[in-house]
């Protein structure tokens, strides 16, 4: 490996700092959107529970919004839960955009190091063969060494910015999709909040509980 990075010459050094500066940021991605991190298991039926009982006081729901990603939307919800329902779904929504915005952190760099990697490694072949022609005009077509090294600088340059580059596009759209599907997660749970905390949903579903027992009571 050694060998193939001393032959591509100087070019592959911005190729190497890319490298480096994309593995980390997949490292941290990972961590970060783990599931448990931003959906903890469990957390939205709890809240629902809390809503339902009526015990909200401010320090459950500051604990709450530091507790997640999750937490912080339910979290902004309750902040306004006396509010008309259209009112709580616009908190949610503002919210909802700044913690996905959050989420897609380093990312847009991530996409930056997919798209760059192929032009540096162009960029390098483009070095080796100048390097090669002008060797060519110093030496004649008589030194094979001497087009032997421009032709290997300008194959293991482009090589090494589609290595680059195609990991990084792959976690770039993986961690694109797999915050698309939490921000549609935390939807349905903020929903589901929502309908807990809205005394008309709450009137309808004792309604419908009222009706549903006598009903049974007829029969």
């Amino acid at each position: 490996m050694l060998e193939l990075v001393k032959a591509g010459g100087w070019p592959m050094i911005p190729l190497l700092l890319l490298s480096a500066v994309g593995l980390a940021i997949i490292v941290e991605r990972f961590w970060a959107l783990r599931r448990s991190a931003v959906l903890p298991p469990g957390l939205g039926e709890e809240v629902r529970a809390w809503a339902a009982r009526g015990r909200l006081d401010s320090a459950h729901i500051d604990s709450l919004r530091r507790n997640s990603p999750l937490g912080a939307l339910l979290a902004a919800a309750l902040d306004v839960r006396n509010r008309p329902r259209e009112e709580v779904r616009e908190r949610v929504e503002d919210v909802g955009r700044h913690i996905a915005h959050r989420m897609e952190r380093f990312l847009n760099a991530l996409g930056t190091i997919a798209g760059a990697g192929p032009l540096l490694g162009l960029f390098g072949t483009v070095v080796g063969m100048i390097q090669m022609f002008l060797g060519v005009m110093d030496h004649g077509v008589g030194d094979v060494n001497q087009l032997a090294g421009g032709i290997g600088k300008a194959l293991v340059c482009a090589a090494a910015g589609m290595i680059v580059a195609v990991p990084a596009l792959i976690f770039h759209r993986y961690f694109r999709a797999r915050i698309d599907g939490y921000i549609v997660d935390m939807e349905h749970e903020a929903i589901q909040l929502m309908d807990v905390i809205d005394p008309r949903a709450r009137r309808a579903a004792a309604a419908v509980a009222a009706f549903s027992q006598a009903d049974g009571q007829a029969d």
